[in-house]
C-alpha cells in the first residue's frame, strides 16, 4: 500500500509518498506566498495552503498506482490561528506563529494571569508565537471580526477539515495553542474563559496516528483515488519529524540543527520544569515530550559564514579545526541573534563574542560559533537532566547535522552519543508514518519507527574531549547572566 505525508511549511507544502515498507516514491513541494502588512507581522491565506496542496497531490500521484494510496496524514506549521464563520468561510488571513504583534497580549497573559496560573492550565507560559495570544489580539483590535469566529483551528487542521469535512486537531498540535490542558488531554476551559471563547469553537481531539474521516468523495474523484481513503489527525511539525525520525517512546531524543535549533525528548511521563524554560507538549505517540527551541541555531553559522567573513565555502572555513582544537578554544559566542526562547524566555538577548585576544584567527571564531549553538542546546538538555530525564543518546537533524565537525561538537559538548539517520525527510516522512498506522499498516507509532528509521553511524564521545569541553561548559553557563542586564539596557536604547 501507499501513504502520503503532508508536510504543510511557512514557505511551501511538501508532499510524500512511501510504501508500505517505508521506502520513499516521490517527493513534491509547491511554494505559496507569505504576507507581511506591518513589520513583525506574518500571514499567510488557508486557500492557498489548500490550493497547493490538491495541486501538490495531483503531481505527487502521477504515474502512481492510485489504487494502492490508503491514508493520509500531516505534519504542520504550528500556533498558526484560522478562524472561520457560521458558514465556513476564513475571516481572516492567518497569523502564522512567527508572527510578533502579540507582545501586549503575552505580558497581560504572563504577567496579570500569572505564569504560575498558565503553567497550573495549560503546563507552559505565553509566548508571541502560541495561539490563545492571537485570540485576545483579534478580539481587542478586530472586534467585529471576533464576533464571526465559530471554529479556530491550527493550520494543517484546515487542510483536515477541507479533506475530510471533520473539525479535528491532534493533542500535540494542540499543545502550542496555551488552550490545552496538556497533562490531562482535554481543553481547558479556564483559557477558553480567559480568551473569550466556548468549548465548542475548538475542534475535536485525537491522537496524532487516529482515523479523522475518509477523503471526501468529490476530491477523491478529483484525485483519481478510490473511496474510503484514511486521513489521520496529524501533527504539529516538530512532533511528526520527531517520528521520521524515530524520536519516540520514552527517553528518546532529537537535535535539530536548522535555521532554528530544537532539543526534542519523547518520555512516558508527564512533566514541567519550574522555570517553564522547556515546552511541555503531548506527543504524536501518544506520550508526552519536552521541548526547548532556541531561535538561531544553523542560521548562526550562515550569517557567520554569508555575512560576516564572506565566503559560501563552509567546509573549507571548518577543516582548520582538529580534534586537538576541540575545548581548548577560548572564545566563547552566544547564539542569540534573533533574542532566545528556551531556556531564557528572553527577546532582549542578543549574539555575543567573548574572551577575544589579538592571537584569535578567523577558525577560533568559526568555532566558536559552532560551539555556542552547542553549548546553547545543551542550557536545553540541563534543563531535562534536572527533572531526571537523561538521554544516553540523541538522533541529529536539519542542515547544520550535514557537518563532520559539528556532528563531533555535539557528542562532545552533550557528552552523548550522536545518531545519524539514513533518510531525513522530517514532517513530510513522519506524517506518512502516521497515515500508515491509522491503516494499520503497524500497531503503533513505535513499531513503525523501528520498521522504517534506519541509523546509518554512531558518532561517540571521546573522553579526552568530553571533559575539556566539560570545562568550557561551565564557563559558557556564566555567561548569560552576566550579560542579561547588559541586554536590557540595549533594548531599551532601542
Amino acid at each position: 500500500m501507499l501513504y502520503v505525508g503532508i508536510d504543510l511549511g511557512t514557505s511551501a507544502v511538501k508532499l510524500l509518498l512511501m510504501d508500505e515498507k517505508g521506502d520513499i516514491k516521490k517527493i513534491v513541494s509547491k511554494e505559496y506566498p507569505l504576507y507581511f502588512p506591518n513589520p513583525g507581522w506574518s500571514e499567510q491565506k488557508p486557500e492557498d495552503w489548500y490550493e497547493q496542496s490538491v495541486a501538490g497531490l495531483k503531481e505527487l500521484l502521477e504515474g502512481q498506482d492510485k489504487s494502492q494510496v490508503a491514508g493520509i496524514s500531516f505534519g504542520g506549521q504550528m500556533h498558526g490561528l484560522v478562524i472561520l464563520d457560521e458558514n465556513d468561510n476564513v475571516i481572516r488571513p492567518a497569523i502564522l506563529w512567527n508572527d510578533g504583534r502579540t507582545q501586549k497580549q503575552v505580558d497581560y497573559l504572563n504577567n496579570e494571569i500569572g505564569k504560575a496560573t498558565l503553567s497550573k492550565y495549560t503546563a507552559n507560559i505565553a509566548f508571541a508565537g502560541f495561539t490563545a495570544p492571537k485570540i485576545l489580539w483579534v478580539k481587542e483590535n478586530e472586534p467585529e471580526n471576533f464576533k464571526k469566529i465559530r471554529k479556530i483551528m491550527l493550520p494543517k487542521d484546515y487542510l483536515a477539515y477541507k479533506l475530510t469535512d471533520t473539525f479535528c486537531t491532534d493533542y500535540s498540535d494542540a499543545s502550542g495553542m496555551l488552550l490545552l490542558d496538556v497533562e490531562n488531554h482535554k481543553w481547558s476551559k479556564e483559557m477558553c474563559d480567559i480568551c473569550g471563547i466556548t468549548e465548542d469553537m475548538l475542534p475535536t481531539l485525537y491522537q496524532s496516528y487516529e482515523k479523522v474521516g475518509e477523503l471526501n468523495h468529490e476530491l477523491a474523484m478529483e484525485l483519481g483515488l478510490k473511496d474510503g481513503v484514511v486521513v489521520a489527525a496529524g501533527a504539529g511539525d516538530n512532533a511528526a519529524a520527531a517520528v521520521g525520525t524515530g524520536t519516540v517512546g520514552d527517553g528518546a531524543c532529537n537535535i535539530s540543527l536548522g535555521t532554528s535549533g530544537t532539543l526534542f525528548i519523547s518520555s512516558n511521563k508527564f512533566g514541567v520544569d519550574s522555570n517553564n524554560a522547556l515546552h511541555s507538549f503531548d506527543h504524536a505517540d501518544g506520550k508526552f515530550h519536552l521541548m526547548g527551541c532556541m531561535l538561531s541555531a544553523a542560521s548562526c553559522n550562515k550569517w557567520w559564514m554569508d555575512e560576516i567573513i564572506g565566503t559560501k565555502e563552509y567546509g573549507k572555513e571548518q577543516e582548520p579545526i582538529t580534534d586537538d582544537k576541540l575545548g581548548n578554544n577560548h572564545v566563547y559566542f552566544l547564539p542569540y541573534l534573533m533574542g532566545e526562547r528556551s531556556p531564557h524566555n528572553n527577546p532582549n538577548a542578543r549574539g555575543t563574542f567573548i574572551g577575544l585576544t589579538m592571537d584569535n584567527s578567523r577558525a577560533d571564531m568559526t568555532q566558536a560559533v559552532l560551539e555556542g549553538v552547542t553549548f546553547a542546546l545543551r542550557d536545553s538538555m540541563e534543563v531535562a537532566r534536572s527533572l531526571g530525564i537523561a538521554p544516553e543518546r540523541t538522533k541529529i537533524c536539519g542542515g547544520g547535522a550535514k557537518s563532520p565537525l559539528w556532528q563531533k561538537m555535539m557528542a562532545n559538548i552533550m557528552n552523548m552519543k550522536v545518531d545519524i539517520l539514513e533518510v531525513e525527510e522530517g514532517p513530510s516522512l513522519g506524517g506518512a508514518m502516521l497515515a500508515a498506522v491509522a491503516c494499520g499498516e503497524y500497531a503503533s507509532v513505535e513499531e513503525a519507527a523501528k520498521a522504517i528509521v534506519k541509523v546509518k553511524k554512531t558518532v561517540e564521545p571521546d573522553p579526552e574531549i568530553a571533559a575539556r569541553y566539560e570545562k568550557k561548559y561551565q564557563v559558557f553557563k556564566q555567561i548569560y547572566p552576566a550579560c542579561k542586564d547588559v541586554y536590557d539596557q540595549i533594548a531599551d536604547q532601542g
